[in-house]
């Protein structure tokens, strides 16, 4: 498609700084650039009509592994890299807080709980059993011991009479998040241009050149956000891992409140507006769930509705309204890519 003499002028010509992809990395990629140089002139490429990837489809959690999450971790980091990596998660999410407001992201410490099934009491005495060095492990990140022993007051079904909770975790809506990061884009005058594909480019030394599906340009920077998509652009090892996740209609009197995990955070469970939100599985077929298309698969979310009916809500009838996907980035090594 050829652009107009203005298009090209207006949007096109001169720029400093170009981000592919605009959910949470690409936006505050791009709200530091503009802190860090006023007058610079600032491009955000996106494909999709909204944000791709996870940013607009996670579940909500401000969380930062659950205890039976770090002991796995534990097995391939050393003690420094899962401190590391905790507290990188820990400041990633105050500074969310900080830059966008509790109230504008309907920010909640409700704790965030790890229930263990009836048929996992191995992994659960192995995590009371380490309860108290994973505490003090991460006391220096939180400063109080994050992880304690708390009955079941939902009425959990096939679980272990306590779950283990860390008491710093919470839980936010998505959609407010990425709409006031993107009216904050907005307003510091950062162009986002939605539906374009960055097909390829290659670096002339003082610039580089860009094809996308619409246009071609150059730009003096150029940075890639497109975590689970990024080994469709750059040549690193980080693999896509797509999660599936699924949300019922509205339940009457659903008192439950936190955030919630089993199976070494392979799933996870919250309610947001008086409906069950579920997601995971990803464990079920590693392999088939590298992929960067969307879409469900009967294998996981037959497990999620099994996981529904006798974990979640084992005594409450449910419909389940959508099923969506997200696409992760992950390396070989959490956090050290």
């Amino acid at each position: 498609m050829n652009l107009s003499y203005w298009e090209y002028k207006t949007w096109l010509s001169n720029v400093d700084f170009t981000i592919v992809g605009s959910g949470i990395v690409g936006l505050n990629c791009a709200l530091k650039l503009r802190s860090r140089f006023p007058k610079a002139k600032i491009l955000v490429l996106e494909k999709g009509i909204l944000p791709q990837g996870a940013s607009t489809k996670n579940a909500g959690f401000a969380c930062f592994g659950s205890i039976s999450e770090i002991l796995s971790d534990l097995k391939n980091h050393s003690e420094e890299e899962v401190i590391q990596l905790v507290k990188k998660r820990w400041e990633g999410i105050q500074l969310l807080r900080q830059n966008l407001n509790d109230g504008n992201i309907d920010f909640q410490c409700y704790g965030g709980h790890e229930l263990f099934l009836q048929s996992n009491g191995e992994l659960y005495q192995k995590c009371l059993g380490q309860l108290k060095y994973v505490n003090e492990l991460l006391k220096p990140v939180f400063g109080d011991f994050p992880f304690q022993k708390t009955p079941d007051g939902n009425g959990f079904g096939k679980i272990q009479e306590n779950y283990i909770s860390h008491i710093f975790e919470g839980q936010l809506d998505t959609g407010k998040l990425m709409e006031i990061l993107l009216q904050k884009t907005r307003d510091c005058s950062i162009n986002i241009l939605n539906s374009v594909t960055v097909e390829e480019f290659s670096d002339l030394e003082d610039q580089v050149a860009i094809k996308t599906n619409v246009f071609d340009f150059k730009t003096k920077k150029l940075f890639i956000a497109t975590n689970g998509f990024a080994s469709e652009l750059v040549n690193q090892d980080v693999q896509p891992a797509r999660a599936q996740v699924l949300i019922t209609k509205p339940i009457a009197n659903l008192r439950i409140k936190g955030t919630f995990h089993l199976d070494e955070g392979y799933y996870y469970f919250r309610n947001i507006d008086g409906r069950i939100l579920l997601g995971g599985g990803r464990n079920l077929d590693f392999k088939g769930e590298e992929t960067t298309v969307f879409g469900e698969t009967q294998l996981i979310q037959v497990r999620l509705e099994d996981l529904l009916k006798e974990v979640i809500l084992p005594d409450t009838p449910f419909e389940v309204e959508t099923r969506w996907s997200g696409i992760m980035g992950v390396g070989k090594q959490k956090g050290l890519l």
